[in-house]
Formats: C-alpha cells, sequence, structure tokens
C-alpha cells in the first residue's frame, strides 16, 4: 500500500477507537489513538500474516503481542479491518458476553488474539518464548511485541530483555510506545525510566528510534528492524508517540488514559477524524 491508502486506514481506526469507547463508555482512548498508525503500517504493510487462518501456535507467519493490553481499542479495529473478524463486530466492545473485552482474551476464540494481556509486563517475556520456538522449529519469521513507558516500571519486562539478550532471540522486534504519559500523571513524574536507549543498549540490544505518528516513519523504521534481525541481537523501537493523537482535546495530557469521551466530546472528536472507510 502506499502511504496515503495507511493513512487512511489509521484515520479510520481513530474513528472506530472513539466511537468503540464512547460507545461502551469505557476504555482506553488515549493510547489506542497514539497507536494507530504503528499497528496499521505493521499489520497492512509489515508482517507476513494469514488472516483467514489464524492459529494460536502462528506457524509459519509473523506474530504480534499485545503487552499492554488496555490499549484493545487499536488492536479490535486494526484486526477487524485487515479482516480477522467482521468489522460489524466493533460495536460489542466492552459488552458483556462478548468477544472484545476491554482486555484482549483468547477465551472465546477471538481470531488474532494469542494471549490475554489485561495484567501489565506479561506480554514481552510470551514474544520471547514464542521466538524462541520459531527458532527451535526453523521458522524464519519475525516476532513483534508493544509495551508501554509505563508498562516498564514493571519489573518482569526487564527479565525478558535481558534473557532475550543473552540467548540471542534475534527474531524478536520490540516497541516501546513512549509518549510519556501513563494514568498517573507524566512517566518522569510517576517513575522516571531515564536514557531508554542507553538502558536498552546495556542489555544488549540493537536500538532504533521511530516517530510512531509518521506513517512513512513506521514504514521505514520497522523495516529497517526486519533488516537487522537474524543477526544475534533481539531489537527494540523506541517509538515517540503523542497520547491522544488526532484529536486536539485529548493531545498533551494523560487524562484521556482510561477515560470515555461523552456523545458531545465523541462528536467533537470525530469532527476531526474524516470517514475514509466506512464506518461499523
Amino acid at each position: 500500500m502506499d502511504t496515503k491508502q495507511l493513512q487512511d486506514i489509521a484515520c479510520q481506526v481513530r474513528r472506530d477507537i472513539i466511537r468503540m469507547v464512547n460507545g461502551a463508555k469505557s476504555g482506553h482512548p488515549g493510547g489506542s489513538l497514539g497507536c494507530a498508525d504503528f499497528l496499521t503500517a505493521l499489520y497492512f504493510e509489515i508482517m507476513d500474516i494469514n488472516p483467514d487462518n489464524f492459529t494460536r501456535e502462528g506457524v509459519n507467519e509473523d506474530m504480534f503481542f499485545l503487552s499492554n493490553g488496555h490499549i484493545s481499542p487499536v488492536l479490535y479495529s486494526v484486526m477487524a479491518r485487515r479482516g480477522y473478524f467482521p468489522v460489524s463486530e466493533l460495536a460489542s466492545f466492552r459488552k458483556l458476553h462478548t468477544r472484545l473485552q476491554g482486555h484482549p482474551t483468547p477465551v472465546e476464540g477471538l481470531p488474532g488474539i494469542r494471549i490475554a494481556s489485561g495484567s501489565l509486563g506479561q506480554g514481552v517475556s510470551v514474544a520471547v518464548g514464542a521466538a524462541l520456538a520459531k527458532k527451535a522449529n526453523n521458522d524464519n519469521h519475525i516476532v513483534y511485541a508493544l509495551t508501554g513507558d509505563g508498562e516498564i516500571q514493571e519489573g518482569q519486562i526487564w527479565e525478558a530483555l535481558m534473557f532475550a539478550a543473552a540467548k540471542k532471540v534475534d527474531n524478536l522486534i520490540v516497541t516501546v510506545d513512549n509518549n510519556g504519559k501513563q494514568i498517573d500523571g507524566p512517566t518522569e513524574d510517576v517513575l522516571d525510566f531515564g536514557d531508554l536507549r542507553a538502558k536498552f543498549e546495556a542489555f544488549g540490544w540493537t536500538v532504533l528510534d521511530m516517530n510512531g505518528n509518521d506513517m512513512n516513519d513506521c514504514v521505514e523504521t520497522i523495516n529497517k528492524a526486519k533488516s537487522l534481525a537474524f543477526n544475534g541481537k533481539p531489537i527494540a523501537i523506541i517509538m515517540k508517540t503523542e497520547m491522544g493523537q488526532g484529536v486536539d482535546y485529548m493531545m498533551g495530557t494523560h487524562k484521556w488514559h482510561g477515560a470515555a469521551p461523552n456523545d458531545e466530546q465523541a462528536a467533537a472528536a470525530l469532527a476531526q477524524l474524516p470517514v475514509t472507510l466506512g464506518d461499523y
């Protein structure tokens, strides 16, 4: 796809996010909006996947693990738009007895979801295990994972990073959504992580920087990361994003980390996001 096509998908994904969270009267729009470009690039341009024949084992295809599972709205929208399940199902977000719960779970057999990621800090460990399984099975595909800069305050993340480097898990690409905000405020006020690049490099990772709200940079940087795979070191992408990207009143603040817009606020947000693929 060309850049305009990918940007149009990301814009529609942002519309989906606003409508899903508003419809449920709960959810996490801020980080979801910020990661729309990244996940659009990953699912529509980068990964070798087969939505029509999804298996949890992911044999002979790339795999993605969402560690910061609270941004499920963006993942659900991207997966539906990519063909994993009907786009109309997005209307069931966070409703009782549906597959699209607030945090992703494979319990109801939702295509595209391989792990439950409600508890923060676990997804990178699972991705490391999946990448090791691919190496053991001579499956030359890549495992991707997304974590958040608030989530990396979890100690298990750093155990996984240390293990991946020590065991040369070089078919693994971990992206950190570095938006500088978490539920209680700026990350530097809650628990400042200092020089994130230096930390990853000290743990033995190859590190790239990326503007996660620039579609061209997303595609180019992830492709560069792919070109560096299978060279003895896992790869990290430090992705700068803006929480609430695309909706002016949600940007620049942590207040929309986990708050749903009311009907008036949702209408104001949707007015900034043109319909590109058609609403569900």
